[in-house]
């Protein structure tokens, strides 16, 4: 850490051991803030997006006033990102897929449509209202299905690319639709229900099988047991980033290192779950997981500058109001009716508005407020945080390194 006076601005330089230190203490800011302002917490804004946007309005401040200059070393973010990533893969439990019926991979192939749709829509409509084919992409899939963690990895590959300020792209169009589907999603389910008077079924015998998502037994976690759940996500960590480098070389592009990282934690979880290898504690997994997250997306936001975003503002928001006003009109008049047009229907809607375009807790919390209204639908609660979680990004990932790497550089050459 340095701090010294250059061209007459107080520069305050900090290694990577201390930007972390600061980015934790932007993420324990934001979570304070978060608890005291209820709309926060209603609205799913995360901690990090909190703290990190408190702290990029007053380095913009300070930046304007030529009064103070900080310079972060951000090295140690990638490292948090794959071990996010990696846990999302080791939760992913497939058999799931397999035994959850006709209903759950219908709605697992809308989301597929969806995310084509919004690829198409994020591309086009930004090509009209003059954005970059990287904007329009990461405005679209990658901030409104995969949520700020996707935003921010997909931003810093698209900042490589050259595309300046990718990532703020991301992280305003991702907390943007986090607003939006918190606002349509509850909505939307409850004029479906009371337009058509949908009733829930009161014998309602849908089953699946939840063991790769329930914990079986309760695993202590000793010295023992925490080192094996260590060793298998930082292998999953390494071997992934190994294998992505080896794919991008052969296709000539940078793929985001997590996408690896985390299909391999697909793989080693199923895996584990047939031969127990070791005792996987789902517990520990999402605990690992909070954390990561959490200090991934702090680290990112404090690095980010307000600045980059001033020309493609406009742009982005017509970008932004189109995907949310197509998928709200296409949920409405078609995927209730290819979902059953009945109360299951109404709920996972309501659902599917919260993890589309905002995030899987968004759901849930679209959902819930249904069900506390008008009674419980069992197939929604278990279909749609599935689907929105983990087993959308099956499809959502080699899409979206599909696309980059035939579209994004040649339209934007």
């Amino acid at each position: 850490m340095a701090i010294e006076v250059i061209d007459s601005v107080l520069t305050v330089s900090l290694d990577s051991i201390c930007t972390l230190a600061l980015a934790a203490v932007v993420l324990m800011i934001g979570s304070a803030i978060r608890q005291r302002v209820g709309f926060l917490t209603r609205f799913c804004i995360p901690a990090p997006v909190v703290g990190g946007t408190l702290f990029v309005v007053i380095n913009l401040c300070l930046t304007l006033s030529n009064t103070v200059k900080f310079d972060l070393d951000t090295s140690l973010q990638d490292a948090f990102m794959l071990a996010f990533f990696t846990t999302v893969g080791l939760g992913a439990s497939l058999k799931v897929l397999i035994t959850g019926g006709k209903l759950f991979i219908i709605y697992w192939l809308v989301n597929v449509a969806i995310t084509v749709m919004q690829t198409g829509i994020g591309v086009g409509v930004g090509d009209l209202v003059g954005l970059d084919a990287a904007y329009g992409l990461v405005s679209g899939p990658i901030a409104l299905v995969g949520g700020h963690g996707g935003a921010t990895a997909y931003g810093e590959t698209f900042q490589e690319m050259g595309y300046e300020g990718a990532q703020l792209v991301g992280l305003t169009a991702a907390t943007f639709g986090l607003v939006v589907a918190n606002l349509t999603g509850g909505p939307l389910g409850r004029r479906l229900i009371e337009k058509y008077n949908l009733k829930p079924k009161e014998n309602d015998d849908f089953q699946v099988d939840m063991s790769g998502y329930e914990q079986q037994e309760v695993i202590e976690m000793n010295y023992g047991n925490v080192m094996k759940n260590l060793t298998a996500l930082f292998l999953c960590m390494a071997c992934g980033s190994v294998l992505v480098s080896y794919l991008g070389g052969l296709i000539g592009m940078s793929i985001p290192a997590y996408v690896g990282s985390m299909f391999f934690a697909v793989i080693i979880r199923n895996l584990n779950d047939k031969f127990h290898f070791y005792k996987f504690s789902l517990d520990f997994n999402d605990n690992v997981s909070d954390v990561a997250l959490g200090i991934y997306l702090s680290m990112a936001m404090v690095g980010m500058n307000l600045l980059d975003l001033a020309n493609l503002a406009g742009p982005l928001l017509i970008v932004l109001c189109v995907q949310c006003v197509v998928l709200f009109i296409l949920t409405y008049f078609v995927i209730f009716r290819i979902l059953g047009k009945n109360y299951d229907a109404a709920v996972m809607c309501a659902g599917l508005i919260g993890h589309d375009i905002g995030s899987t807790p968004t759901a849930m919390a679209n959902m819930t407020t249904i069900q506390g209204r008008y009674g419980e639908s069992k197939k929604a609660m278990i279909i749609v945080p599935i689907i929105g979680a983990f087993l959308i990004d099956v499809f959502y990932q080699p899409f979206v390194i599909w696309f980059i790497a035939n579209y994004v550089p040649n339209l934007a050459a």
